[in-house]
């Protein structure tokens, strides 16, 4: 039986580069004994397979079938310990965890000064690269160290401890209410997108100011500011504050530029804050802005001394073309980033094992936005219909509901239009069950439902219409978000002038103030 290919110990092992292979070999090597192991024989077998089949396994004699369930679970875990070795996979977390393992064994061995030296030295390495919570564990295993090694200096010894776990408790409190908050309002606007309506406005809202901790601006430090920014941004992105989005996001951005070495030590909390610069700044269509600081985000991160990893090259792909995407967009020029879809599906397939579901559908309604921008309606349909024909899809209603939108308006520009009749009722329902159902979906679904029964000389006058209805939603604060996912208004001004909608959108660009 060939399992899936999303097995741990498979996906690991085909994420390993050649120096770590080559890492990994000499480490088990370092003993003998193990160079004829049954677990370096199946790392070997699965190097060199397309896929990790049990059968083949056990048919080869690395293993019988009772036994291969724990060899791969201790490949597994070798090939962790291995990695963690590696100089690759060090960095100030991992060297600060390294010193209080050390000291826990000096502590254990009663060497105890000693180990409060390490503790003392890892405890300042901490605390300059704000690691609070490995710092307040280095406190509290120097109070009890302390309550067993006895020095003349005691009292202020406890007093100095005792202020130190109390302050760091604070600021780890903090940032874990934070962190908390700004999880759930992720996870809400993951799931469900923006607030629709006065009601969900109101619970949000609401849900926010009394999760929101008190706080001291003159005690927090550089986490803490970071989870601030964030819980924000998440808050103004779900009520379409994208003004806000771009305040909170800026100063999640700058506050790693004024710190620069957070960007090595946190580089994808670094990458994600500007990409959310990079979005917000979409959202409000400052394309000079976007361009710029697009074009410096590139640079920063394919920078020498930028840090490297597979996590890090798989985020850096995501928003690098998710936002040279919405750069096209917002200037209309579509077939100018028709070169993109290449590297993108190419980007697809060799993080496959690293991307999940919903960010591959962002980019290919991305992408079926790009070809329905270069009238290209039938491969617009080919990738919406991966996403509408996608059943285990879970996250981002919206992006479903407006897939299917957008597919109808595709299905009609291209002449498709002998099923329309069944994918409107399909489209409606499917709105109806998601809870999604909203005035310029309805006039949307209504137009097209009546298209048939239009003569041709009154389609211009019909076009004209729907326009003067939906143009009044543009700046409302619940259906604006329609426009975010397909320029309805450029589509119909196309139609009524008869003219290419990139062409449409290119001359709004052009007038655009910033």
């Amino acid at each position: 039986m060939t399992n899936d290919q999303k097995d741990p110990l498979f996906v690991l092992v085909k994420s390993l580069s050649k120096s770590e292979k080559r890492q990994f070999k000499v480490y088990v090597g370092r003993l003998g004994v193990n160079t004829d192991s049954k677990f370096l024989a199946l790392f070997n077998h699965l190097d060199k397979s397309d896929s990790l089949n049990e059968e083949v396994v056990v048919s080869k004699g690395i293993v019988t079938k009772q036994q291969f369930s724990n060899l791969k679970a201790h490949l597994y875990k070798q090939i962790l310990i291995s990695l963690r070795l590696s100089p690759l996979h060090q960095n100030i977390r991992s060297q600060i965890r390294e010193q209080l393992d050390f000291a826990t064994i000096l502590y254990h061995k009663g060497l105890y000064k000693q180990s409060l030296k390490i503790l003392d030295k890892a405890k300042t390495v901490a605390k300059e690269n704000e690691e609070n919570n490995i710092a307040y564990e280095i406190v509290e295993l120097e109070k009890i160290i302390e309550t067993q090694y006895i020095t003349r200096s005691i009292n202020n010894r406890a007093d100095e401890l005792t202020i130190e776990a109390k302050m760091l408790s604070m600021k780890n409190v903090l940032t874990s209410r934070l962190s908390n908050l700004s999880l759930q309002l992720y996870g809400l606007m993951l799931k469900s997108g923006y607030v629709r309506n006065d009601k969900e406005y109101t619970e949000i809202t609401d849900y926010f100011q009394s999760k929101l901790p008190k706080y001291e601006w003159n005690i927090l430090g550089f986490r803490e500011k970071l989870w601030l920014y964030k819980t924000h941004l998440w808050y103004s992105f779900m009520i379409q504050d994208f003004l806000s989005c771009y305040k909170y996001s800026k100063k999640w951005v700058d506050l790693f530029y004024e710190n620069p070495k957070m960007i090595i030590l946190n580089p994808v909390f670094f990458l994600r804050g500007n990409h959310y610069l990079l979005e917000s700044l979409y959202h409000i269509r400052d394309k000079t802005q976007l361009k710029l600081t697009l074009s410096k985000f590139e640079k920063t991160i394919t920078s020498d001394d930028f840090p490297q990893d597979d996590n890090i090259e798989v985020l850096s792909f995501q928003f690098i073309y998710n936002n040279r995407l919405n750069v096209h967009f917002l200037e209309g020029t579509f077939s100018d980033g028709h070169y993109l879809v290449e590297e993108i599906l190419k980007g697809v397939t060799a993080y496959k094992n690293r991307l999940d579901d919903h960010h591959i559908m962002v980019l290919y309604y991305k992408i079926g936005c790009l070809y329905f921008g270069m009238a290209n309606h039938k491969k617009c349909i080919e990738y919406l219909s991966k996403i509408i024909n996608n059943k285990s899809l879970k996250m981002r209603e919206d992006l479903m509901c407006f897939a299917r939108v957008l597919s109808l308006v595709a299905h009609y520009e291209a002449g498709m239009d002998y099923h329309l009749e069944t994918q409107l009722k399909e489209t409606y329902r499917f709105l109806i069950k998601m809870n999604d159902l909203h005035e310029v979906q309805k006039e949307m679904i209504k137009f097209l439902k009546n298209l048939g029964d239009i003569f041709p000389h009154q389609i211009k006058d019909a076009f004209k219409k729907l326009h003067k209805t939906l143009k009044q939603y543009e700046d409302h604060p619940y259906e604006k978000r329609a426009f975010l996912y397909l320029d309805i208004l450029s589509w119909l001004e196309s139609n009524i002038e008869g003219r290419p909608v990139a062409d449409i959108i290119k001359e709004k660009s052009e007038k655009l103030i910033r």
